[in-house]
């Protein structure tokens, strides 16, 4: 059984996606619109997020997520993968370097440009 040794610390609404912060300094992050309950909400709504053990929840919305669903790609709601949709990224920030390793993707202060 693969268990997740990494445990999140924040998890926000940016620009249209969900950002999750680890404690590694990894971040995963998916769009809002991939989950058709999380599209459907306010921005209030979806900034309101709850961080248990094993994953995020919306109390507004109704809506939870596994970090495991989101490490293999599901975001919930039984919905087809879509081609159109941008894949989760990791981000992966290295503490041991002046520059943080985000493999390819910029970013300040923690949010992704």
């Amino acid at each position: 059984m693969n268990t997740l040794t990494d445990t999140a610390v924040a998890a926000v609404h940016v620009n249209g996606q969900i950002v999750v912060r680890m404690e590694s300094g990894a971040e995963i992050r998916f769009p809002v619109a991939a989950n058709p309950r999380l599209a459907r909400g306010t921005t209030r709504q979806s900034n309101r997020i709850e961080i248990s053990p094993f994953g995020l929840h919306w109390p507004e919305l109704d809506e939870d997520l596994s970090f495991r669903g989101l490490l293999e790609d599901d975001h919930g709601q039984f919905q087809k993968k879509s081609k159109t949709c941008t894949p989760i990224r990791f981000i992966h920030k290295c503490a041991c370097r002046s520059k943080s390793a985000t493999n390819g993707y910029s970013s300040v202060k923690g949010q992704v440009d």
